[in-house]
């Protein structure tokens, strides 16, 4: 029955309502971990927050969220119920600019602890740590500062103590910032890091406790997208248990160069198989499902993928990398830019999975010869050309683009190890940042000081205007911030270092990466099936290899010295391990590519050269006859002329002592078989194949697996994931951009190391692998 007076049917009504609002249930609960609490939602996001942060949580309707800024209402930015887009855009609208400048900045290599002297030392309450007490799980005194004074986010992790410290330093670092602004989260990231061993400054964070897969070029030897992605979905879980929420991977570079350094941390030198292995591995990274998935495939378990290198530092000149001044310039003497766009925008643009495109792109250093149509000819960092005209608008690509590392640094010398500002040089470190967002860039690797981004800032707001350069860099704020959203970081950044200590490195995860380095073997020669060797009663003779003296990736020298390449007590798990040639059965002789320089020696200088020399795959001793007359590309401020030719100029390989120790071995063996075990970065001139009846090609993995292909407990089935050249002329005749168009070696046996060659226990392969890629 109605009620007879309206005034109190509105009182019953609101009194209702009232009684509804007061009697929600409260969908949520707390809990206390160490350093931090997590609060549990049924049929919402769980939330982890630091006390000692000040933030608190807000409630509505039942649930809870976080006050990021402490304002005591629930922004957009703050409420986990809206899509990643309206709350990036929300919380990029709110931002000043020293926290946008900051957003920017992408930090250089940390070390966790830091290390008090050499490469990335830092201190604690200004002392090391040793003297100062300080847990290994602390902040340093540099990392404090790139995070409270210049607003950083973007922490580049490489070697960490252990996994259970990592995730301290994780709560650590969270916690830190939590109570800063707006309570941005550190977004946390690692160049490659399942490697067997670290040798660079883009995998210095490899080894340690956690999974062992092989390089890139390995895993490309494997021809299996499905292993790859599953490297991607096993890498990426144990990545966010570190507190590592983005990859500087994969690199997709078309390898079309044969003596480029990086080769080994390409999917080789086909661009089908490059394609579809990249696409693979950043939908194994990016994907979660289940109950980690938040939305279109983004959540709990995703690693954003920044795909590298746009638009491919693979087509160096004479093989030369552009980490150094005499390697600035890639060239396409065959006019084929587009072989070295496809891994990128048939692959990392057209995912697979839900996420439909990787996350983030890193341009490489080089400037891209001739491919600008106006003729401007600067690093890809700085090019309007690259970034905007083709990546942006062509291709159509709107997520994160961040500068490799210390490109607008200055460059002291053709040879120093510093500042990479290729085409740029005479720009000032302020003018670099400026050129380089006006391309399109929206951050800058290796800078923790936002001091020049902003005076950056102050150059746009002259020559666009404030209204349109407040538009241009909240764009890259919304771009930067979604990868946070999309991982979950807002809500809950923080990790349990017991669960960490489990899970990295778990013996299914590292079952799986000791497999795919079984599998990424490739068996070149098997004379009179000579494997596999079953007989743990053989005698084997494993003889000693000198170590030659090499100036590492950051020009530090190495002392020579002899030593078994492998451990004897492992191989006498296989055999019996015995002294001599002459007691042997058979001989296991384990050597490395050659290795003959960077194509750049100060002692050609000195002597009147223009200090370019080759870089030969062959061990025996070389001279450039075949190579170019004219460079393609050349010229810098430091240089007073433009021809990098090195023709007629000579070369020895450090470790031609390996070719003379496989030919040595076989004079000493006689009949009796000799195995060599060939670890390859890129590919070589196989001059010792005559004195060798097999021949296994690791791309990157331990020594044991080889001992399992060896003994017949595992079979050969890897394939060569690029050409192995016939000679140095073919290498030198080929051309830079275009892939595959070397003549290969051919064998004693009559077989041809070509792209996809490889062998089994019953002779050449020829599978689906064989007949879809090659």
């Amino acid at each position: 029955m109605k009620p007879k007076n309206h005034s109190i049917a509105i009182w019953a009504i609101g009194l209702a309502m009232t009684y509804s609002a007061c009697t929600t249930p409260q969908k949520w609960s707390e809990e206390s971990k160490e350093g931090y609490v997590r609060v549990t939602q049924k049929g919402g996001a769980t939330l982890g927050y630091a006390p000692s942060s000040g933030v608190k949580l807000i409630e509505d309707d039942g649930y809870v969220f976080k006050d990021l800024n402490r304002n005591g209402k629930l922004d957009k930015y703050e409420d986990w119920r809206l899509g990643f887009e309206e709350r990036a855009i929300d919380l990029a609208s709110q931002l000043s600019e020293e926290e946008i400048a900051g957003l920017m900045l992408y930090s250089a290599h940390q070390q966790i602890p830091a290390q008090s002297s050499g490469y990335g030392a830092s201190t604690y309450n200004g002392k090391t740590l040793e003297e100062s007490g300080a847990k290994p799980s602390d902040l340093s005194d540099e990392q404090k500062a790139f995070l409270k004074d210049d607003n950083l986010r973007a922490v580049l992790i490489t070697k960490v103590q252990s996994p259970e410290v990592a995730a301290q330093w994780n709560n650590n670092v969270q916690a830190y910032v939590e109570g800063m602004g707006h309570g941005i989260p550190a977004n946390n990231s690692s160049d490659p890091r399942h490697e067997t061993t670290a040798n660079a400054e883009y995998n210095y964070g490899a080894g340690g406790e956690i999974s062992q897969w092989p390089t890139s070029l390995g895993l490309a030897a494997t021809f299996s997208p499905e292993l790859v992605k599953r490297f991607g979905q096993i890498a990426s879980k144990e990545y966010r248990a570190l507190g590592i929420t983005t990859a500087l991977s994969p690199q997709v570079d078309l390898a079309s160069e044969p003596r480029w350094t990086r080769f080994t941390g390409t999917f080789g030198g086909d661009p089908d198989l490059t394609t579809d292995l990249g696409r693979a591995y950043i939908d194994g990274f990016q994907t979660s499902d289940g109950e980690a998935e938040i939305a279109d495939g983004w959540g709990y378990e995703s690693v954003v993928a920044m795909t590298k290198h746009w638009p491919s530092g693979g087509p160096e000149e004479g093989g030369r990398d552009a980490h150094y001044n005499y390697g600035k310039y890639a060239v396409y003497p065959g006019n084929n830019l587009a072989d070295h766009l496809q891994p990128f925008v048939e692959g990392a643009f057209k995912l697979d999975g839900p996420t439909k495109t990787t996350g983030a792109i890193m341009p490489y250093y080089t400037i891209s010869y001739g491919i600008d149509p106006s003729g401007k000819n600067v690093g890809n960092n700085f090019s309007k050309y690259i970034l905007t005209d083709l990546l942006r608008e062509k291709y159509h690509f709107d997520g994160i683009v961040c500068t490799d590392w210390m490109v607008t640094a200055d460059n002291k010398a053709i040879d120093s190890f510093d500042g990479k500002c290729w085409g740029v040089e005479e720009l000032s470190v302020v003018q670099r940042h400026y050129e380089a967002l006006k391309a399109g860039v929206d951050q800058f690797g290796g800078n923790n000081d936002m001091k020049p981004v902003l005076a950056a800032f102050a150059l746009g707001v002259k020559e666009f205007g404030q209204q349109a350069w407040d538009k241009r860099i909240r764009a890259s704020a919304r771009r930067l911030l979604l990868p946070m959203f999309r991982t979950g970081l807002f809500e809950n950044p923080y990790l349990d270092p017991a669960e960490t200590k489990k899970l990295v490195g778990n013996q299914d995860f590292m079952k799986e990466g000791y497999d795919a380095q079984v599998k990424s073997l490739v068996m070149l020669k098997n004379k009179h099936h000579v494997l596999p060797l079953k007989n743990q009663q053989l005698k084997v003779y494993v003889p000693k290899r000198y170590f030659p003296p090499v100036a590492d990736f950051f020009g530090n020298k190495t002392k020579d010295y002899w030593d078994y390449p492998v451990s004897l007590e492992l191989v006498s798990h296989y055999y019996q391990v015995v002294d001599s040639p002459s007691e042997a059965d058979f001989a296991l002789v384990f050597i490395q590519g050659p290795m003959s320089g960077t194509g750049y020696d100060a002692a050609d200088v000195k002597k009147g050269g223009n200090g370019y020399v080759p870089i030969s795959l062959q061990y025996n001793d070389y001279v450039a006859s075949a190579a170019r007359a004219e460079s393609v590309a050349g010229g810098d401020a430091k240089e007073d002329f433009t021809n990098r030719s090195y023709r007629g100029k000579s070369v020895k390989t450090a470790n031609k002592s390996d070719l003379l120790l496989v030919e040595a071995t076989k004079q000493k063996m006689g009949a009796k078989p000799v195995i060599v075990v060939l670890a390859a970065t890129r590919p070589v001139i196989v001059e010792f194949e005559k004195s060798a009846d097999a021949i296994l090609v690791s791309f990157g993995t331990s020594n044991q697996p080889v001992l399992d292909i060896v003994s017949g407990k595992a079979e050969p089935s890897g394939l060569l994931p690029c050409q192995f050249p016939k000679d140095m002329k073919t290498v030198e005749e080929q051309k830079e951009d275009v892939p595959r168009d070397m003549i290969p070696y051919v064998d004693s046996e009559g077989h041809t190391y070509d792209f996809a060659y490889g062998m089994n226990w019953k002779g050449v392969i020829q599978d689906e692998r064989v007949q879809k890629y090659k």
